[in-house]
């Protein structure tokens, strides 16, 4: 390929996590990006940035529309090769595409690219510890997670549930749907099922906490929440809260009894 000839897309990205490091800066990766470029005699063709996403996966917008722009670039260009992912099988997945569509890549900070054998093979070493580095933060999360599961609780990263909001760290009452919350537990002792219970709540067009419809197995997830008594629960872990309930333990366990009666499958009693 004809150095001169080289149209180059340059890529960044920051996780929520890399905003907080020095020289993770998108406008720093821009600004050395760019200056390869130029010592390089490469022409930027396009610039394609993800600010807030994980490169564990593909689900970033820049990055989709990169990969469907090919054709506006001979050469994809990023400072260091954890910024394009972290997950060697998409690394490789995206390699293949480039491949298909002879298309180049190039790391900066390694100094690799595809146009030698021994790039390729460097850089999917180097893709492999990037991964496992990863893999590795990820169990040591897990594991603080489980610790704090196993003695003091806490809230360990959910879905806020219905009820609910979330504010500095705890949970506080949302009163209108709590209201909600209550008629639920109440309607389904009083004998009515979980959709009709889903359908009374369409019919009066009170929306969801995502404001979508509410659905048989979003009863039956309520119902089974134990947060609504005042504890909390983590895989298998269930430990008293601090906050606010809004039903009463009796009442919950109660409401397991009922469904184990008819057939269902309920949580563990408190």
């Amino acid at each position: 390929m004809d150095a001169e000839s080289v149209k180059a897309a340059i890529y960044t990205r920051v996780s929520t996590e890399d905003q907080a490091k020095e020289g993770f800066s998108l406008d720093a990766q821009l600004d050395k990006l760019r200056s390869y470029c130029k010592a390089r005699d490469w022409i930027v063709s396009e610039e394609y940035v993800d600010d807030g996403y994980s490169g564990r996966n593909i689900k970033r917008p820049a990055y989709k529309r990169m990969m469907a722009e090919m054709e506006k670039w001979d050469l994809l260009l990023v400072i260091k090769m954890d910024r394009i992912h972290r997950n060697q099988k998409n690394f490789m997945l995206m390699m293949e595409l480039l491949n298909k569509n002879e298309k180049e890549f190039a790391s900066m900070s390694e100094s690799f690219d595809t146009s030698t054998a021994m790039g390729r093979f460097v850089m999917n070493i180097i893709q492999g510890i990037a991964q496992l580095e990863s893999e590795q933060i990820g169990e040591r999360v897990y594991a603080c997670m489980e610790q704090k599961a196993k003695t003091t609780g806490g809230v360990l990263g959910f879905n806020i549930p219905y009820g609910y909001n979330y504010s500095d760290g705890e949970l506080i009452i949302n009163e209108e749907e709590a209201t909600v919350i209550k008629d639920i537990f109440s309607e389904y002792k009083k004998g009515r099922s979980m959709g009709k219970i889903a359908k009374m709540l369409n019919s009066t067009k009170i929306p969801t906490k995502k404001g979508g419809l509410w659905a048989k197995k979003t009863i039956s997830t309520i119902l089974k929440n134990s947060t609504y008594c005042g504890y909390l629960h983590w895989k298998q872990y269930v430990n008293k809260s601090d906050h606010d309930p809004i039903i009463q333990k009796d009442e919950f366990n109660q409401i397991q009894n009922l469904i184990e009666s008819k057939g269902g499958s309920p949580k563990k009693r408190l």
